[in-house]
């Protein structure tokens, strides 16, 4: 199985904290669109052994395109490659490009997921991170997708130096009220380069603070438990049958193709990644060349990355198909690197019996370490 990614690198304005490649400009739109569906048909060979179960519009803001725009990816990607029967299809939408008419239109098209960039449902939040739509749009837009859809994700960010303990609590009281099964959420970042990264920098914004985040992370987490979502990724949060399975591809290291500029694919033995220019990405497209560049992975690189991706999920690392995968000096590497955060309660390793009475072993973050995550994982990497 394995899954694509369309990037639609456009946006109407940009968020201050965004490191994505996008352009507010849209005069190369239909250009662009025309060009993903060449890539598409282009790359067909790569996944020929394999069915796609997934499709995600992602950006950007996928939810600037037409609804025939829409239609024609989809049916290129059905054309060109398998799809399973039932696969999952999700749009990244912004609240302010929801109205009732386009949502019922969306409704009519392959599209069975949304993923909706609340990001808050107050206004003060949204103008400190220049977000295009209002608490308004952004509550009236979930009314109406919830009517037409029954799979819908939303974006919430919480460590926005302005917002309190009270106000991020609100904001998933709304979120849950309105009957979304599955939440993204992420602490408030500063990319170098970005809006927010040079406010900081003159005095303009005020800077990170660490432990608003963690208690905005720690309130997620526990109200997101009593109203029975499922935290399957130390970012997402899901009812049950309700996961994300194109991101969760991501995660176990499922195949994947990224179409468009910037977008990035994965094989299982490489890792290739289109260029981040909008201008070359049309130029090379139109001359039947795919623009990337293409990195083999070591055994060190997938080591490394299955300790990243595998610590964030709630299935953690089994210890036994890394002594199988990348034999034993890995596995006393990792057994060794793993005491001082088992001994500090940052991470367990949970024992149990297959069907087989063969005793499995999984290396699990525990939900002291969660917060931390990212850099545990990196003082377990084979350096």
């Amino acid at each position: 199985m394995a899954g694509i990614y369309l990037h639609i690198p456009f946006c109407k304005q940009a968020c201050y904290y965004c490191d994505f490649h996008f352009s507010t400009s849209l005069k190369r739109k239909e250009e662009m669109i025309l060009a993903l569906v060449k890539e598409l048909k282009l790359r067909k060979e790569e996944l020929q052994n394999e069915m796609i179960e997934s499709i995600y519009f992602g950006g950007g803001t996928p939810s600037l395109l037409t609804i025939v725009e829409i239609q024609l990816l989809v049916d290129t990607v059905y054309k060109n490659y398998e799809v399973v029967d039932n696969p999952e299809i999700t749009l990244e939408a912004n609240p302010d490009d929801l109205n009732d008419d386009q949502i019922e239109k969306l409704k009519n098209t392959k599209i069975n997921r949304l993923s909706i960039g609340i990001q808050s449902f107050f206004n003060e939040d949204l103008k400190a991170l220049n977000r295009a739509h209002s608490a308004e749009e952004a509550k009236r837009s979930l009314s109406v997708a919830t009517r037409y859809f029954n799979n819908i994700t939303i974006d919430l960010i919480y460590g926005i130096p302005t917002m309190s303990n009270a106000r991020w609590t609100e904001n998933l009281k709304i979120a849950f009220d309105s009957g979304v099964n599955h939440i993204s959420s992420y602490a408030l970042t500063i990319e170098p380069k970005t809006a927010l990264d040079t406010f900081i920098k003159k005095g303009k914004y005020p800077p990170i603070d660490e432990e608003k985040a963690l208690n905005h992370f720690n309130i997620l987490v526990e109200e997101t438990e009593k109203k029975g979502f499922k935290q399957y990724e130390i970012s997402n949060f899901g009812k049950h049958d309700c996961f994300s399975k194109h991101n969760t591809s991501y995660w176990i290291g499922k195949s994947y193709m990224g179409i468009g500029p910037s977008a990035h694919s994965y094989n299982g033995t490489h890792r290739s990644w289109n260029v981040s220019n909008n201008a070359k990405y049309l130029k090379a497209i139109q001359s039947d060349t795919i623009p990337q560049e293409i990195e083999k992975l070591t055994v060190k690189d997938k080591f490394n990355e299955k300790i990243m991706t595998g610590l964030r999920t709630i299935w953690g690392i089994s210890m036994n198909e890394i002594v199988l995968n990348f034999g034993t000096d890995y596995y006393e590497h990792l057994l060794k690197n793993s005491k001082e955060f088992i001994n500090q309660q940052f991470l367990e390793i949970v024992t149990f019996s297959d069907s087989n009475n063969n005793n499995l072993e999984v290396l699990k973050i525990t939900k002291k370490g969660k917060f931390l995550v990212d850099g545990i994982a990196s003082e377990l990497f084979m350096i």
